[in-house]
Order: structure tokens, then sequence, then C-alpha cells
């Protein structure tokens, strides 16, 4: 059974950064794309960013464009995401997702909390 384990959340100022990292175990890593969400409180869950299966593309959501970097070891089975210039409106809960499309596979982690304030 695939598990995704985040983690790297917690409290920063604004302007500050954060890395975020997810584990994927239970199956072969570079099978799938590998997505990060967020969920603030009282609003939906929205697609931050998103990498392919071997790391050569990636997609962002306008609110983080140039300011997160999306990233994947496939040796370790690492998914990362470095965040910069944080503000108040990124605090959220963060989500690892994996997708196998072929397969019809979906999985979610547990999320971690990044929290933004002074």
């Amino acid at each position: 059974q695939v598990q995704l384990v985040e983690s790297g959340g917690g409290l920063v100022q604004p302007g500050g950064s954060l890395r975020l990292s997810c584990q994927l175990a239970g199956d072969i890593f570079s099978s799938y794309e590998m997505w990060w969400h967020r969920q603030a409180p009282g609003k939906q869950r929205e697609l931050v960013a998103g990498i392919d299966a071997i790391g050569r593309a990636t997609h962002y959501a306008d609110s983080v464009k140039g300011r997160f970097t999306i990233s994947r070891d496939n040796v370790n089975a690492m998914l990362y995401l470095q965040m910069n210039s944080l503000n108040s409106e990124d605090t959220a809960v963060y989500f690892c997702r994996a997708r196998n499309w072929r397969a019809g596979d979906d999985y979610w982690g547990k999320g971690t909390l990044v929290t933004v304030s002074s």
C-alpha cells in the first residue's frame, strides 16, 4: 500500500522560506506524477504545483509562480517544495499527492501545516 508522508512545515515569518518534503513508500516512485496541494482555513483545497514522473515538466498555480519550486528525487523517492517569499496567504495545510493515470491510482498524504505570521 502506498504511503505519502509530508514534513517540513512550521511557523515562518513573512518573507521567509521553507522547504517541504514528501516521501513515498510502497511503490515505484517514478511511476507517479507528483503534486502539492494546499488548503487554507475555511477554503477549498487548491493545486499548488505539479511535476511529471521524470521531473522534466512542472506546473504552478499563478499565486506561487516565481516563489515556489517543485522538484523530485526519483532515487530516494522524495518530492520537494521550496517556498520562498512567503506571505500570510500561503498559510495552509500542504498535501502531497501521487497520481498514476495508467493504473488509476491516486494517493494523498495527511498534510503538513505551514503558518506564515510575524
